[in-house]
């Protein structure tokens, strides 16, 4: 362990989310979570439905590096215009709401 780490008792913390905001890492992490089920559900879809990421640009009006883009889990740099855009080719609508 690193000097500047320091160490926790989970007991200290009730959930992930307390530790999350304790961190001050929450709302980074979850949307992270959020594109991440969002490109790998696309993903799925184009799979079940044999569609190429060639023909998934096509379809989309878009280029490659940007539909790769949109299927990187990694990627945080996406509109929800692109993603819904992406969802509709495929048959399916996205879903954002306030909790």
């Amino acid at each position: 362990m690193t000097p500047d780490m320091k160490f926790r008792d989970p007991s200290d913390l009730a959930t992930l989310d307390d530790f999350l905001d304790e961190e001050g890492i929450r709302e980074e992490v979850t949307l992270r979570a959020v594109k991440s089920v969002i490109a790998l559900q696309l993903q799925q879809a184009m799979k079940d439905q044999n569609l190429t990421r060639a023909a998934m640009a096509a379809r989309m009006d878009t280029s490659r590096a940007q539909l790769n883009r949109v299927l990187d889990p990694d990627a945080s740099n996406v509109t929800l215009d692109t993603l819904s855009r992406a969802a509709r080719v495929l048959g399916h609508s996205l879903k954002v709401e306030l909790v």
